[in-house]
């Protein structure tokens, strides 16, 4: 029955890139995300064994979520609402249609876009997280925290990936739906670790998802630079 089970897995984690612990932490960030946070804390970063760990579970929804990106037609909306006066000497130092040129820098945008924006939310959650903690939990496990909680953020916001990009009215209404999850998500995950009472707990998630936020628009200006460049210096 064990070796079944392990085939299953294993099975699961090459088609899926997820395997038993990883459905199992999924479901249970959905049902009880504070008992998650609990073992990540107290039992490890596997949380004794039971979980995946959470940087792995955070960075394996990112690559669902980038393969979202990609169906609905990549990045290439982010370089949009740049103006004209800024486009134009670009394609002319480029040498390539607007087109081409979107495309290059989407190709580059997309290969970065995961480590560089996951990197910026963990530093911009670490430290709130860890003062607002009673114990003192060290970078190390501060980290495992401002991740976990990422991914308790990022599972119920999954099903409205697919309307989540672009510019288009629904875009924007999920956009202002997804702030909204992660305060759930931590208000959900921290009471009695992070908060006491309801209203603080609402008042620090908010100001959780405003320092993420800030540091989203700080990561995604250095993901955009990278695209730019890297089409001015692709052939």
């Amino acid at each position: 029955m064990t070796e079944t089970r392990k085939a299953r897995d294993e099975l699961a984690e090459d088609v899926l890139g997820f395997g038993g612990r990883e459905l199992i932490t999924t479901r249970d960030l959905v049902l009880r995300p504070a008992t998650v946070l609990q073992a990540w804390m107290d039992r490890g970063a596997d949380g004794g064994g039971v979980y995946a760990r959470p940087l792995r579970l955070y960075l394996g929804l990112n690559a669902i979520l980038m393969l979202v990106l990609f169906l609905r037609g990549g990045s290439g909306f982010v370089l949009a609402d740049l103006p004209a006066e800024m486009m134009t000497p670009l394609l002319e130092q480029s040498g390539k249609s607007r087109d081409a040129f979107v495309s290059d820098a989407d190709g580059w945008m997309t290969l970065v876009m995961v480590p560089i924006l996951s990197a910026f939310y963990s530093m911009a959650a670490a430290p709130l997280l860890r003062l607002w903690d009673e114990e003192d939990l060290g970078w190390r496990r501060g980290f495992r925290a401002s991740f976990g909680w990422l991914c308790a953020w990022t599972v119920p916001m999954m099903p409205l990936a697919w309307w989540g990009y672009g510019l288009s009215p629904a875009a924007a209404v999920v956009g202002a739906i997804i702030p909204v999850i992660g305060v759930i998500a931590f208000v959900r995950m921290g009471r009695g670790r992070w908060y006491q009472s309801m209203a603080s707990g609402v008042l620090k998630g908010i100001a959780l998802m405003i320092a993420v936020q800030v540091s989203a628009m700080a990561g995604g200006i250095l993901v955009g630079g990278i695209g730019i460049l890297g089409a001015l210096v692709s052939p």
